[in-house]
C-alpha cells in the first residue's frame, strides 16, 4: 500500500481478515503488553447520553513504537427495537512513523469479535474444560460469544436464556458446535453451569449468586459501565477470585466491582488482571470449589492488538479493502 493511501475495511472485511485464531492471539499480544508494561494506554473517555446510552472513547497503542489506534463509539441499548446493533463504532489506525492514517475500520466488528476473543481467552486460562455453557443474552455478543468458545473451548451441553425468546430460538438455531437449548429463566440456563456468560447490556442484574454453582466461571462483559451491574453484590462475595482486564479501568467503570469496593466488601488490591495470569502463571490457584469471576469492561489495548492484527493481515493484499487518498 502506498505511503499517502488510507486502507479502508468493512464490517464483512474484517470478519474475513480476523479468524478466531488471529483473534484470540492478538487478544493474548494485548493482555501480555499490558502485563509487561510496554503498553500505552490512557483513559478511557465515557460519555454518557439518552435513555441508557453512552458514547467512548479509547486510544493505545501495543508499544510506544507500534501504531497508535483511537476508536470511537457509543452503546445505545434502544437499538434493538430499531433492528440495530447496540453498540457502533469505527477505528482509525495511525502509521508509527508518518503518523498518516494507515487504516479505518468498522469497529463495531473489531469489537465484537476482540471481546469475545478475549471472554474465549479468559475462560481458557481460568476454567479449563467446559462441560455446560450458559449464555445470559441473544445480541450480537451473545452470538459472538458461542462462536469463539465453540472454537477455543467446546462445551458439552450448552444451554441459552435471553429476555428476547425470538432473538433467542434465532441465535440458537444457527449457534456453532453442540445444540443450543433455549431456556425458561436464566436460572434455569446456569443451573449447575461451570461457565456463565453474561452478555447483556442491563443495569439490573440479570445473574443471581444463588443460582451459580460451586466451582463456576462467571464472565460478564456488560457491566462496563458504573451503572450497569450484570451480576448482584451478593456473586462477588462468593467468588474466591476476581478477575479484570484492567484494574485501573475495572476500578472505575466496573459497575458490580465499584460498587463492591465503595462498600468496603472488596479490597482493590485482590483484584487480579488477566494479562498478570498469563505472563505468570503460578500466580493463578484454584480450588474445585471456588467461583471465579471475570469482569470485561474493554480496553483500548485490546483494539489496538486487534487493529494490528487485521492492518497485518491485509498488508500486500490486493483484497479486501480499499485503497483511498484521503
Amino acid at each position: 500500500m502506498a505511503g499517502d493511501e488510507t486502507l479502508l475495511l468493512t464490517a464483512a472485511e474484517v470478519r474475513q481478515l480476523f479468524d478466531a485464531r488471529r483473534a484470540l492471539e492478538s487478544q493474548r499480544a494485548a493482555f501480555t503488553a499490558l502485563a509487561t508494561g510496554r503498553a500505552v494506554l490512557p483513559a478511557r473517555l465515557l460519555l454518557p447520553g439518552q435513555a441508557e446510552s453512552a458514547a467512548f472513547c479509547y486510544a493505545a497503542r501495543l508499544a510506544p513504537d507500534a501504531p497508535a489506534v483511537s476508536k470511537f463509539g457509543s452503546v445505545n441499548p434502544g437499538n434493538a427495537e430499531r433492528g440495530l446493533a447496540a453498540v457502533s463504532a469505527v477505528i482509525t489506525v495511525l502509521d508509527p512513523v508518518t503518523g498518516r492514517p494507515q487504516a479505518i475500520m468498522d469497529g463495531t466488528e473489531v469489537t465484537t469479535l476482540r471481546t469475545a476473543a478475549a471472554s474465549a481467552l479468559a475462560a481458557k486460562t481460568l476454567a479449563g474444560r467446559v462441560s455446560v455453557l450458559a449464555v445470559i443474552g441473544s445480541g450480537v455478543q451473545a452470538a459472538a460469544h458461542l462462536a469463539a468458545l465453540a472454537e477455543v473451548l467446546p462445551a458439552d451441553e450448552v444451554r441459552l436464556f435471553s429476555r428476547n425468546a425470538v432473538t433467542a430460538a434465532r441465535l440458537a438455531e444457527r449457534a456453532p458446535g453442540p445444540p443450543v437449548r433455549v431456556c425458561a429463566s436464566a436460572e434455569e440456563a446456569v443451573a449447575g453451569a461451570d461457565l456463565i456468560v453474561t452478555a447483556t447490556t442491563s443495569a439490573e442484574p440479570v445473574l443471581q449468586a444463588d443460582w451459580v454453582a460451586e466451582g463456576a466461571t462467571v464472565l460478564s462483559v456488560g457491566s462496563f459501565a458504573p451503572d450497569r451491574h450484570e451480576v448482584d453484590q451478593q456473586l462477588l462475595r462468593r467468588c474466591a477470585r476476581i478477575v479484570v482486564d484492567d484494574r485501573a479501568t475495572a476500578l472505575e467503570h466496573a459497575g458490580p466491582i465499584v460498587t463492591a469496593v465503595a462498600s468496603g466488601e472488596l479490597d482493590p488490591d485482590s483484584v487480579l488482571e488477566l494479562g498478570t495470569i498469563l505472563t505468570d502463571p503460578d500466580r493463578w490457584q484454584r480450588d474445585p470449589a471456588d467461583i471465579v469471576h471475570y469482569n470485561s469492561v474493554g480496553v483500548g489495548i485490546q483494539d489496538a492488538a486487534a487493529a494490528a492484527a487485521i492492518t497485518e493481515a491485509a498488508a500486500d493484499r490486493p483484497e479486501p479493502g480499499t485503497r483511498i487518498a484521503l
